[in-house]
This record gives C-alpha cells, sequence and structure tokens, in this order.
C-alpha cells in the first residue's frame, strides 16, 4: 500500500538564520501535519538566486521501490509558533512538544519499565549454538590459538575465536558515556577550565565526565540564550543530578567553540537504578549492557567502547584509539573531521606509540578483546573529481617550505631516486624549475599532466604506507597477540592509494558504510585482496515515531521499517564472503538537541534517552542473530 507523505524543506526564513547547534537539521518552527525535510549533504542555506533547476534522484537502493513525485511547489512560510524554539526538552532529555512510543511521563514509570525489563533479562540466556566467546559452537572446531584470528573456509572469510570456533562479528559500538552530553549554552570565564594536557592520549569527544569547580563555576555566564532557553530542566548545582553536567573545552561544529554540558542519559540511569553507592549506576548499566548483548543475540561490541568493560568475560569488544598530539598535520582541503597527520613526523611516531601503549596497559592481554581500530574517517582524499579533490594532502604538502614538511622532505627524496635529472621531472610537469633546491621551496602545479598525477599518486601511497606501517609497527610492539582492524575508512575518504597501503599492514580491513546495505556491485573490488573487512559503522533511523526532529543518514519510514530495512543490511553483509562483520553506530539517540561534540541530534540508538530498548529492532536484531551463523556458512 503506498505511503502518502508531505515534505516541506525550508528554503528561507529566521528557522534559517540562527545556528542551534544542529548538525544536518533545524527545528519545527509552526504547526503541521507535514514533514520537514532533512539535510545529509549540501549547504543548508542556499543561495536562491544561483538555482537554475530542480533534480530529483535515488542512490544506493537495495531492493527496488516505486516513488511518485507530485505537487511540487513554492509557497510562503506559515506562521511561527511563538517562542517555537523554547522548552523543547522535558527533563528526561526527550522531546517536550511531541508524543511518541517510548515517551516517559514520570520517574514512577522510568523505573517501572527498567525492573520489567530486568525481570526479563534474569530469565534470558546465551544462544545455545554459542561457545563462550560468541563464536559458532555447532559449526567446525579449527585450531584454538587463546586469541581472536582471522581464516578463510570455502570461499569464505571468518574471524576464529579464542577456543577455535568460527565467529562473526556482530553489535553495537559506541558503548560509552562519553559523547552523550549536549551543550547548555553556559560557559565560564576562568580560562583553565579549558586547558588541555599536551600529552593527553584522549580526543575531546571521546572523554567521560570533566568535573567543574565551585571556583570556575563562579565564572558562570549564559554564553548562548538559544541553546539555553531548549530546556525546561537543567539541575541545579546542588542538586543530586547536578554531578551529570561535565564541560567541552572544543567543539567541532556548532555556535559555540567551548561549554558546560549535560547528559540526560547518564541523570536517566541514576533515576532508573538509584545510587545505594557513588556510580553504582554506572555498574548496573554495564551488566544491563551485557546481558542485553548476550539475549540481543549480539556477538560482540563494536568500536568505541568504555574501557570500563575491558576486564568482562562475557561480551568480545574492540579497543581503540585515537593519535593526537602536536606534530605535523596535512590538509586536504575537505578535511571533514580535521587535518590529517604527517606520518613521517617523529613527533607523529612518537604519539603513536604512545596511544598504543596505552591501550595495551588498558587491555591487559584479554583474549576478549578481538583487535584494535585506531583513528576514524580521516581524509585522505576524494575518489574522484580534480587533483585538489584527490590529492589536495600531497599539494599541500609541496605548497610547504621542505624544512618545514617531513612530508615534502620523503615525497622530494622519492622524486628525485625516480628522476634523473631536474630536467627530466620538468618535461613530465611542465615546469621550469631551475634545480631540485627550487622544488625545496613552496610549489603549487599551474599544470595538469599524466606524469604529475601518477606522481601525486605515488606520493599518496607513500603517505598512506607511512602511516599504517607506524600504527602496525607499534601495534606489533605491544599488543602482538590481537588484531589491527585498520583506520575505519569512510567512503569519501578512500583512495585506492590508501586501501592499498592498508593492505599491507592491516589484518582486517574496515569501512563505515552508510547505505542501506553493502552493495555487490560498489564492494566487488574487495574481493580481489586477499584479507577480511568489516563494517565499523552503519546505522538507520526515522523522525516519525521516535521523538528525535533527525533520523540519521539512512533513514526509515518509521520504526518498523527501521528494524525491517537492519535485516536487510546485515544480510548484504553476511552475503559477502570477506566480510567478517558490522557494527552498527550507535548504543544510544543522540541527544535530541545535539551531541555537545558536533550537533548530531539523531534516531540512531537500540535505545532511548530514557535508556528503553527499541522493540522493534531488537526483535529484528534477535531474529537475524538467531540463525546468523548456520545460514550464512551454508549459504553457497
Amino acid at each position: 500500500m503506498p505511503v502518502l507523505i508531505s515534505y516541506y524543506f525550508v528554503l528561507k526564513g529566521k528557522v534559517l538564520d540562527t545556528d542551534l547547534g544542529y548538525k544536518r537539521s533545524r527545528m519545527e518552527a509552526w504547526q503541521s501535519d507535514e514533514q520537514m525535510a532533512h539535510f545529509r549533504i549540501g549547504t543548508i542555506t542556499p543561495d536562491l538566486s544561483s538555482v537554475k533547476e530542480l533534480r530529483l534522484f535515488t542512490r544506493d537502493n537495495m531492493v527496488s521501490k516505486q516513488l511518485l513525485v507530485d505537487n511540487i511547489r513554492l509557497r510562503e512560510n506559515p506562521e511561527y509558533t511563538n517562542d517555537y524554539r523554547k522548552n523543547i526538552v522535558d527533563k528526561f532529555g526527550q522531546s517536550a512538544k511531541h508524543d511518541f512510543p517510548l515517551k516517559v511521563h514520570s520517574e514512577a514509570e522510568l523505573k517501572e519499565k527498567a525492573n520489567a525489563e530486568l525481570s526479563r533479562l534474569n530469565a534470558s540466556s546465551p544462544l545455545p549454538d554459542r561457545s563462550r566467546f560468541g563464536g559458532w559452537k555447532d559449526g567446525p572446531k579449527l585450531e584454538a590459538t587463546g586469541y581472536f584470528r582471522t581464516h578463510e573456509m570455502k570461499g569464505k572469510w571468518w574471524l576464529v575465536d579464542p577456543d577455535g570456533y568460527l565467529f562473526f562479528s556482530n553489535g553495537l559500538s559506541n558503548v560509552r558515556m562519553a559523547n552523550l552530553t549536549t551543550l547548555t549554552g553556559i560557559d565560564f570565564k576562568d580560562e583553565s577550565v579549558r586547558y588541555v594536557d599536551p600529552e593527553a592520549v584522549t580526543p575531546e569527544d571521546s572523554m567521560g565526565i570533566v568535573e567543574v569547580s565551585d571556583e570556575v563555576r563562579d565564572t558562570r555566564f549564559v554564553a548562548s540564550d538559544v541553546r539555553h532557553d531548549m530546556f525546561e530542566w537543567l539541575p541545579n548545582y546542588d542538586d543530586e543530578l547536578a554531578d551529570h553536567y561535565s564541560y567541552r573545552r572544543s567543539v567541532h561544529h556548532g555556535p559555540l567553540t567551548s561549554g558546560e554540558t549535560f547528559s540526560f542519559y547518564r541523570a536517566n540511569l541514576e533515576r532508573r537504578y538509584g545510587e545505594p553507592s557513588p556510580k553504582a549506576y554506572e555498574e548496573k548499566w554495564q551488566q544491563v549492557t551485557l546481558d542485553r548483548f548476550q539475549d540481543w543475540g549480539f556477538t560482540s561490541m563494536g568500536n568505541w567502547v568504555d574501557p570500563a568493560f575491558y576486564p568482562n568475560q562475557q561480551v568480545p569488544y574492540f579497543a581503540n584509539g585515537w593519535i593526537i598530539g602536536d606534530f605535523k598535520t596535512l590538509s586536504s582541503k575537505h578535511d571533514v573531521w580535521g587535518s590529517m597527520p604527517d606520518s613521517f613526523d617523529p613527533e607523529f611516531v612518537r604519539r603513536a606509540n604512545v596511544t598504543i601503549t596505552q591501550i595495551a596497559d588498558e587491555i591487559q592481554s584479554s583474549p576478549w578483546c578481538i583487535g584494535v581500530f585506531v583513528d576514524n574517517e580521516k581524509s585522505w582524499g576524494r575518489t574522484e573529481g580534480s587533483l585538489e579533490h584527490r590529492y589536495g594532502l600531497i599539494l599541500d604538502a609541496l605548497s610547504k617550505p621542505i624544512e618545514t614538511s617531513p612530508a615534502k622532505a620523503a615525497f622530494v627524496k622519492a622524486l628525485k631516486q625516480k628522476y634523473a635529472s631536474i630536467s627530466e621531472l620538468n618535461n613530465g610537469w611542465q615546469t621550469s624549475f631551475t634545480n631540485w633546491q627550487d622544488l625545496d621551496n613552496s610549489w603549487q602545479p599551474e599544470h595538469d599532466t599524466s606524469s604529475l598525477e601518477q606522481d601525486l599518486s605515488m606520493m599518496l601511497e607513500m603517505l598512506s604506507d607511512q602511516y599504517f606501517k607506524v600504527v602496525h609497527s607499534a601495534l606489533e610492539k605491544a599488543l602482538p597477540n590481537h588484531l589491527y582492524m585498520g583506520a575505519r575508512m569512510a567512503s569519501w575518504g578512500m583512495p585506492d592509494e590508501t586501501i592499498t597501503a592498508a593492505v599491507r599492514y592491516s589484518d582486517v580491513l574496515s569501512f563505515n558504510i552508510y547505505k542501506e546495505g553493502v552493495q555487490p556491485s560498489q564492494w566487488s573490488f574487495i574481493k580481489d585482496i586477499d584479507l577480511p573487512s568489516i563494517i565499523g559503522e552503519f546505522h538507520i533511523g526515522t523522525n516519525t515515531d521516535s521523538g528525535l526532529y533527525h533520523p540519521g543518514l539512512v533513514a526509515a519510514a518509521d520504526l518498523k521499517d527501521r528494524a525491517k530495512m537492519y535485516q536487510q543490511y546485515m544480510q548484504s553483509v553476511a552475503d559477502h564472503p570477506n566480510m567478517v562483520g558490522a557494527h552498527w553506530f550507535q548504543y544510544v539517540d543522540s541527544p535530541i538537541t545535539g551531541r555537545a561534540f558536533d550537533g548530531e541530534n539523531y534516531n540512531v540508538g537500540f535505545v532511548s534517552v530514557t535508556d528503553i530498548p527499541y522493540k522493534e529492532l531488537v526483535d529484528s536484531a534477535r531474529e537475524f542473530n538467531r540463525t546468523l551463523y548456520p545460514e550464512r556458512f551454508n549459504q553457497e
């Protein structure tokens, strides 16, 4: 049966004039039965004077669909609702203006739902065909090495658990308290709160609660009325829930560059489970999470697991780390999350070893750690487009004086080995260097030649090779028994040169694929690579009956459709012979007012801000996981 929906897209008006700190979305500014359309990519405030045509297209559909578009029109914005930006969030961190199936109305209701789930979890047990590590106990028994490893059998790649059973990693990522806070609109004049230790190994978006002293709070001021007015309630500093305040010293995207934050999710955990002893609700949350994973049939956790889970012996996990520090950097000119490290800088090598030593100290050689992800979605360059799009990193290095860029020094050395003389390079690049010293200075290309493109490609592979070699060497020294899971490449940042380098040093390639599934035509290339792969991130959301404003990067019609699309995605992963797992991003919905790091406010959780599971999605995962192993193994 066709579904009839009217969408509207705001092109102009005060709803676009104020940055609320929401990524890719704006707030509903008037009462309507229609749905506001949201951005995934593009400019949220287009230049209307430059619009010449309107094109509609679909991409990356996993199943055939029929779409009827009718009555496209321009119209005036309706009358704005008074104070539409105020008091939009209730004391539980939910929408105060909309009702939806999982909405909680009282603390008593919250505790009642928690107790009902606890009773069911207490009666649950792991699936009978699972080994103690979550492998396929009813399947082939291979050599038990005591740690996870990879294995190819009958044309399909698998992980193998420490006891020798075939293993497929299906789970949820971002199982942690970090990155679940939202900006309150308050900041502090005392600069000490923004101090960052240059030797720190944890980046801002992975920090837990950052406590703020009373002395700093005395310098409190409202940095954003718009942000501060969104909340119906925030606790006073002497409230028992005030320990869920934190602080962001830097912000990737939004109207504020720093500020006070609050975690409604943590506050709701304390409301659900109480605090008979300090942080007792956190320990309860950890055990409930482990029990949920087993009850839902998941075999592991994904990336960004709170290190508090590392000692657990119930659900395998992946450790993670970021290489941060004061090393030289390069810009691709399309840096999504930040500039790229100059992997030839000795300081980068030192910082890589510092980070991985820290990971090793946290893991303590646990066999429950499958492997290690290092970094995420680096801006290596586009796979198509201009030289600047594809090789921006290399062009940035070449634009620097050689004494300031270790990468450029390495590139010039390689060019001298390739070309017998500077005149030979001039012929290939259509340049007029008088000697090699001219290239040591700042340089930018004036011509695009085939020789130049070949050399830029060579240098990008060099830069990528050095990066993966540094990380691999540090892991091999500190964690020789654990798998290197790669750098979690995004579809917008995975040039061939970088993949080629990653294959040399990774045990498993990792990709974040935010589409409806793994398209066989787009991902057939990894069949030619003698290495397994894993999906580090994917998700599907909806804004129709979830209570959130934005569905996320892949949208479903409603919660029921979301559950159906989950199975379709996971089936596409299991069907691919190189894939050894996939991790949904993330465990908990984003805050409705946007996560503090960058404003993401997506319906992408398996649980809501009140820690209530989405039944449709959980049932779908449980059904898929029940037959995961025999179906994948026996599929021709």
